[in-house]
């Protein structure tokens, strides 16, 4: 036997097997025609494109390989000068005060209440 979930009962019900198939009552529909491709326009190979395309700019790796890789015992994450120095003492300067914060937040919490 066949069920097929009521919606007017919210119970399941006998039902023929050609409506079990076809829950609430939909059928399967067949497009008339065919949907147009989302993606149809043609798109450039990178041969086509030449040997350097309009979007991208520089290269900047090996630069960037340059800097980080020199041995002048600067740690990589302040290699970059200013920039990296305020990035790194902002952080710890908030990680010091969010320590200190949840510190005086335990304390107040952990005094009993005068009722």
């Amino acid at each position: 036997m066949y069920y097929k979930f009521s919606g007017f009962t919210q119970k399941l019900t006998g039902s023929a097997p050609t409506a079990a198939y076809s829950p609430q009552g939909l059928r399967p529909a067949i497009p008339a025609e065919s949907p147009t491709m989302i993606f149809a326009t043609p798109t450039k190979m990178v041969s086509e494109a030449g040997a350097t395309a309009e979007y991208m700019g520089a290269n900047r790796v090996p630069d960037l390989q340059r800097l980080f890789q020199t041995s002048d015992g600067i740690p990589v994450h302040l290699k970059r000068g200013v920039p990296d120095r305020l990035l790194y003492r902002t952080t710890m300067a908030l990680t010091v005060g969010g320590a200190l914060y949840c510190l005086v937040a335990l304390y107040i919490a952990a005094q009993p209440s005068n009722k």
